[in-house]
């Protein structure tokens, strides 16, 4: 009888909490993390404190995830409206009354100063999801349109502070939550198309259409300029180019394994501007090499595999489209960084998930992570 009256150990007590989690994911997150933290050494080798508060940001994106990673996606699903609605008020009191530096208005002094932007990253999904669990089984051509006007207007805000790289971020998650909720290929193709049209336009007409009077519709002056020097750096290599052809550079001059850990010479003569934030990929190509990048990016495709299979798996269409958003968001957010330090893309203000410095953008990695986990677990108290 005394056995029945045992005291559990310390482990039986926490083992509940770590029960469920997908192990593949956590150790690929891991993986990269620790890949982040040697690049984060070396890149910011003279910037004070900054891999410290680079490992306290993972450490703390970590507790971030445990947390939420018990919070059911029941719970989820009752959060989406809320945290959808304040962050575009938030977004709204931004555009009114926000906090200007550089010249963009996209932070908001509430007793501390915060960036309501990040929240959409995650309420976005959330609130497309909860729509399109909420018409599952009756889904009309109206349903998409609510669902892409519940995307545009906090995606207008954010375009409008001005932010280009957190909008695209926030329109990629909520598209991608659109796309497999089963928007059609003859509504997704013809938009494709018109895309590529545009591309090839602005590419054959760069000589007229880069000149200093013409301006373009929609996009200011700043905006345009990132594109014309994305076609041609060597115009103004001082100036605007400046950062595509550094970033070239060091990434051509790692070859194809890389100079060394902490033996970049761009990187330690301070040639790559931002090697610590938005411009890290090019840091960790030049001591590392092809070899290192060709491993980063099979890390990221590994993760985005194991967040795809857990969508898959998943036991509603909330899940599964929450699951999918936020797993290919990862893709948008390495594709993208990637490709502008590369001079593919733009130069726009997107991170380089667990490598590049910011706490903000790490916290919102482990709000990602911790709901991926928490769709796993219920999945896997469901299959029980």
């Amino acid at each position: 009888m005394s056995a029945v009256f045992d005291r559990p150990s310390p482990w039986q007590r926490i083992k509940p909490v770590f029960s469920g989690f997908d192990g593949p994911l956590l150790i690929a997150v891991l993986l990269l993390g620790a890949a982040g933290l040697l690049t984060m050494y070396s890149a910011g080798f003279d910037a004070g404190t900054r891999f410290v508060d680079h490992g306290r940001n993972m450490l703390l994106a970590l507790g971030v995830l445990f947390v939420v990673a018990q919070v059911s996606p029941h719970t989820l699903m009752k959060l989406a409206v809320p945290l959808y609605t304040i962050g575009v008020a938030l977004l709204v009191a931004v555009a009114v009354m926000g906090v200007t530096k550089k010249g963009a208005t996209r932070w908001l002094n509430v007793g501390v100063v915060i960036q309501p932007s990040e929240i959409l990253k995650i309420a976005m999904p959330l609130m497309l999801a909860w729509w399109f669990q909420r018409r599952e089984g009756q889904l009309r051509v109206p349903d998409f349109i609510v669902a892409l006007l519940l995307l545009l207007v906090p995606v207008g805000l954010i375009v409008k502070q001005p932010d280009l790289g957190t909008a695209l971020l926030v329109l990629s998650a909520g598209l991608y939550v659109i796309f497999f909720a089963g928007l059609s290929w003859r509504l997704i193709i013809p938009v494709l198309v018109i895309g590529a049209v545009a591309v090839t336009a602005i590419v054959v007409s760069e000589d007229r259409i880069c000149q200093p009077e013409v301006k373009w519709p929609m996009l200011r002056d700043y905006q345009k300029n990132r594109v014309c020097t994305l076609l041609d750096p060597t115009t103004d290599p001082l100036g605007k180019g400046f950062h595509i052809i550094q970033g070239m550079i060091a990434i051509g001059s790692g070859g194809v394994d890389g100079k060394g850990f902490m033996k970049g010479t761009q990187t330690h003569l301070e040639f790559i501007p931002e090697r610590t934030t938005d411009f890290i990929f090019a840091a960790f190509s030049e001591e590392f090499g092809l070899i290192g990048c060709a491993g980063l990016v099979l890390g990221f495709m590994f993760l985005i595999y194991r967040g795809l299979m857990i969508a898959a798996e998943a036991p509603t269409a909330f899940t599964r489209l929450l699951a999918g958003a936020i797993s290919l968001s990862w893709f948008t957010y390495a594709f993208v960084n990637m490709g502008m330090v590369s001079g593919i893309l733009p130069v726009v203000g997107v991170p380089l998930p667990f490598i590049s410095y910011g706490g903000t953008a790490m916290v919102t990695l482990g709000l990602g992570l911790g709901i991926l986990m928490s769709i796993s677990k219920s999945r896997r108290l469901i299959q029980s």
